[in-house]
């Protein structure tokens, strides 16, 4: 086993073959697998399957699943558009905010795989260096500490909102259906006087679409920021 990174490594020398193989062609199909079935799908012995190639041919271009699920991070990180290099700092990190959102619902995997990992491919590294640079500080602490809260912000209300669209699939129920069938529990529950404010929620609360909680939030931490730094 190689111990460059994937990304260094250059791909075997191609060879007259009815399955033509490339790394880019092998990440798509992982892609594919993983937008329809979940990273339960994903595996090299499957890859292959569905590339109609012999398992071992694919070693010869990534020597790990690891290194596979690197690939397919990074692929998604290319659809991550950069926010326009002369937009002030709110409305550069808003656009990372969105285009992550985007690119999660395309990729419902993407989000399972956004912690935990090193994230060094290039398209990452590009990602990562034109989110950092929408904030223009001197203080290089003080950058990492607005794009880290943003993005913690963004990977937990994407993870969330994901979440409850698997929940909602796996139960077969909508989520009218879901507060229909769970609401006499929670009618007694209030009905203790014990939860004045979730009986407010329930009952007082507007129901929002999930971009407009999305937004709603992303504008609570934006604020935040702005008011500790002096911004507008």
């Amino acid at each position: 086993m190689s111990n460059a990174p994937v990304w260094d490594r250059p791909e075997p020398p191609s060879r007259p073959s009815p399955v033509p193989l490339s790394r880019e062609l092998i990440v798509r199909t992982a892609v594919q697998l993983a937008d329809e079935g979940g990273l339960d799908e994903v595996s090299l012995r499957k890859v292959a399957s569905a590339l109609n190639a012999g398992p071992m041919r694919l070693y010869g271009y990534i020597e790990t699943k690891d290194e596979l699920l690197d690939l397919m991070v990074d692929e998604v990180y290319g659809e991550i558009t950069p926010p326009d290099p002369s937009a002030d700092w709110r409305t550069g990190l808003r656009h990372v905010a969105h285009s992550i959102r985007d690119a999660a619902k395309r990729h419902e995997w993407f989000i399972d795989l956004l912690s935990g990992r090193p994230h060094q491919g290039p398209n990452a590294l590009v990602h990562m260096e034109t989110t950092l640079a929408t904030v223009r500080f001197e203080d290089i602490d003080q950058v990492l500490g607005v794009t880290g809260t943003v993005m913690a912000y963004v990977y937990g209300a994407v993870r969330r909102e994901i979440t409850e669209l698997r929940a909602e699939r796996s139960s077969g129920m909508t989520e009218e259906q879901w507060q229909r069938a769970s609401g006499p529990y929670m009618r007694r529950m209030l009905a203790t006087g014990r939860f004045p404010v979730l009986g407010r929620v329930m009952f007082e609360s507007r129901d929002h679409e999930p971009a407009e909680v999305f937004e709603l939030g992303l504008d609570y931490v934006l604020d935040g920021v702005a008011a500790r730094h002096g911004l507008r």
